[in-house]
C-alpha cells in the first residue's frame, strides 16, 4: 500500500514497488489500455531518489547537456565538496567553473543556495505548494520540481505533463492523431488521479518499447 504521511493533504507516498503496483493495478482496472501497456513493458521502476539541496543541485547542472557531461561535472563538484549550500556560499566563480559549471549554472547554484529552502517542511507540503516554493528558484522550473516531487518526495499524483516523452507515450497509447499539448495532457492526466506519478511510469516505460519496436532513436 502506498504510505501516508500525518498530514492528509499531502495525499498517498509512495514507499516501495508494491506502491507502484498498486498503483498500476488500479489503472489497469480503470482503462484496458494500461493493462495492454502493463503487459508490454513488465515490472515498474521504483525511481525514487535521495531528497534536499544535492538532488535539486545535479538537476540543474544537468540541464542541458548530455548524461555523460552531467555525470563528469556532477562528479567534480561532489569531489570538490560542492554540493551543499553553505559550500556554494563559500566558494569563488573559479571553484565552480573548474567543476564544470558555465556562467548561468554559476548563477543558479547560487540562487538555490540562497533560497534557504526547508526541505523538512516541503516533505509536508501540498504538492501545488511543493511545486510553487521550487519554481520560485531561478533555474527550477516546473519540470524539475515536478520530477522531485515525484520521485524525491514520493507523491503519487503528480504528472510532468510538459515532458515530451510523456505526451508522445499518452498519443501512443491513447491513439491520438497528434501529440498532446501541456494543457491537453493535464486534462488527460486528471482521469489518472490519485495515481499520475505511476501512469506517468507506464507512459515512459510505454514509449520506450514503442521506440524499440518501431526503431525510433
Amino acid at each position: 500500500m502506498a504510505g501516508q504521511t500525518d498530514k492528509g493533504d499531502v495525499g498517498r507516498i509512495i514507499l516501495s514497488d508494491s506502491c507502484v503496483n498498486e498503483g498500476a493495478m488500479w489503472l489497469a482496472r480503470q482503462d484496458p489500455r494500461f493493462a495492454d501497456a502493463l503487459a508490454q513493458c513488465g515490472p515498474l521502476p521504483l525511481r525514487r531518489k535521495p531528497e534536499g539541496f544535492a538532488e535539486l543541485l545535479s538537476a540543474i547542472v544537468s540541464q542541458q547537456v548530455s548524461v555523460a557531461s552531467a555525470n563528469a561535472i556532477w562528479g567534480r563538484m561532489v569531489a570538490a565538496g560542492l554540493d551543499q549550500a553553505a559550500a556554494i556560499h563559500a566558494a569563488s566563480d573559479e571553484d565552480l567553473r573548474a567543476a564544470g559549471l558555465s556562467r548561468q549554472k554559476m548563477r543558479y547554484a547560487r540562487a538555490l543556495a540562497e533560497a534557504e529552502i526547508d526541505f523538512d517542511a516541503l516533505r509536508h507540503a501540498p504538492d501545488d505548494e511543493v511545486i510553487a516554493t521550487l519554481t520560485q528558484v531561478s533555474g527550477i522550473g516546473t519540470w524539475t520540481a515536478e520530477i522531485y516531487a515525484m520521485f524525491s518526495l514520493g507523491r503519487a499524483d503528480v504528472f510532468a505533463h510538459g515532458d515530451l516523452a510523456l505526451q508522445e507515450g499518452a498519443r501512443l497509447l491513447l491513439g491520438l492523431a497528434d501529440r498532446p499539448t501541456p494543457a491537453k495532457m493535464r486534462k488527460i492526466a486528471e482521469a489518472w488521479s490519485p495515481w499520475r506519478s505511476v501512469a506517468a511510469r507506464v507512459l515512459w516505460a510505454y514509449y520506450r518499447v514503442a521506440k524499440d519496436r518501431e526503431g525510433i532513436r
